[in-house]
């Protein structure tokens, strides 16, 4: 644990780099399933995220405890600004995670959060994809072609026989860069596209990850058999799939009660089109085994991914207990006198 005498434990500091190094796709999973299965356990617990709205952009925080061989607690700040990139060459979303020791409550570490919430959010999708998707599934369009784009593809792409990627953005030519750059780097075929009903109706999965606050895609773009999974809608303000898709599908939530608050199942629930009651499951409820998950071919399946803390707190205790073999990662001494 580093520590120094009888105080507290020097807190380690993990910027991205360090976190890329100590992590790769097979343990962002491990994470997030962790996290999952213990929350239907009861062995991880989370209170509704705080949204605090700011000049062009907003502020999210949350929090979790998850009870592993120690009882971990984390809280994460991220400011999402959705003109960073362009109009200050700044990511979309910057933030950190404090990962605290549940029982005496010192700081274990200070994590740059963008590695983390990028790669937990696309560990989420590709583990929901393993019950939600076809196992056969070969061809994903990405809608939104930022870094969780990438995330995203490269996160399936891991736990999908995937041999065609097609990218669509309400810019083109972020589209077109991010299909030659993924070709390159997955060896997996992408191409741009620019009619995005077409490309719905070729694929087999689907993924939505923009700041829209429109919802794009409806229930007659999916093919049957397909799999959404609905990632940018984090906020009540944020929409991207049309309410008409929660109708007659298999809808699996990421937080039931996060995401009829601020995900697009808030918006079906508003129009008629899906009661809470119908929804499926939680995911943690599909990593328990306790709800199934896809039971034909042809259903179509749904995902509403708002993001939870229960992933941050399992991600950043997995990237600690790695850390801690690790010698030449910075550390500062907190609350010494």
């Amino acid at each position: 644990m580093r520590d120094q005498g009888s105080g507290a434990p020097e807190t380690l500091v993990l910027s991205g780099r360090d976190i890329a190094g100590l992590m790769d796709q097979a343990a962002w999973m491990e994470a997030v399933e962790t996290g999952f299965a213990a929350a239907a356990a009861g062995a991880a617990w989370s209170p509704p995220p705080m949204h605090i709205d700011a000049d062009g952009g907003a502020f999210h925080a949350k929090g979790a405890a998850l009870r592993l061989d120690r009882l971990y607690v984390a809280v994460k700040l991220n400011g999402n600004f959705p003109a960073n990139p362009v109009a200050r060459g700044l990511p979309t979303i910057q933030g950190a995670i404090l990962l605290c020791d549940g029982s005496g409550g010192s700081l274990l570490a200070i994590l740059d959060s963008i590695e983390v919430t990028l790669r937990r959010t696309a560990a989420a999708t590709a583990l929901a994809a393993r019950h939600l998707a076809r196992p056969e599934s070969s061809t994903l369009l990405v809608c939104g072609c930022g870094e969780q784009g990438r995330a995203q593809l490269e996160a399936l792409a891991a736990v999908l026989p995937l041999t065609r990627a097609l990218a669509w953005d309400a810019d083109a030519a972020h589209a077109a860069g991010f299909a030659a750059e993924m070709s390159r780097r997955l060896g997996v075929e992408t191409a741009a596209v620019t009619d995005l009903d077409v490309a719905a109706r070729m694929s087999d999965v689907i993924v939505t990850c923009t700041p829209s606050t429109s919802p794009f895609l409806g229930k007659s773009m999916v093919a049957p058999g397909g799999f959404v999974a609905g990632v940018g809608a984090d906020s009540s303000s944020k929409s991207e799939l049309c309410p008409d898709l929660f109708e007659g599908t298999r809808v699996v939530a990421d937080v039931l009660s996060q995401c009829e608050t601020m995900g697009d199942l808030r918006h079906a629930i508003a129009a008629g089109t899906i009661a809470r009651e119908q929804v499926h499951a939680e995911l943690a409820d599909l990593v328990a085994g306790t709800r199934s998950g896809r039971i034909s071919a042809e259903e179509i399946t749904v995902f509403d991914s708002t993001g939870t803390a229960l992933q941050d707190v399992a991600a950043a205790a997995l990237i600690y207990e790695r850390a801690l073999g690790r010698a030449s990662l910075p550390t500062v001494a907190l609350g010494r006198r």
